[in-house]
């Protein structure tokens, strides 16, 4: 690959099925998507974290915790 076709920086988001834990409906399975940074395709920093809800709503991971 040439080097002047290859970007060192790129933006890549991903979406795993992780087990969150909310006070109001306990233990929930939902998708959870991650923006990260690269930089010549190795990950990083993480820049957002971010899950949809049951009824489509787009919230931040912060509001639940992970469950281990």
């Amino acid at each position: 690959m040439k080097l002047d076709t290859m970007k060192l920086i790129s933006i890549k988001r991903e979406t795993k099925n992780e087990e969150r834990f909310t006070p109001k409906m306990g233990v929930l399975q939902t998708k959870v998507t991650y923006v990260k940074k690269q930089f010549l395709n190795l990950p990083y920093k993480t820049l957002h974290k971010y899950r949809q809800t049951y009824y489509g709503e787009v919230k931040d991971c912060d509001d639940c915790i992970l469950t281990r």
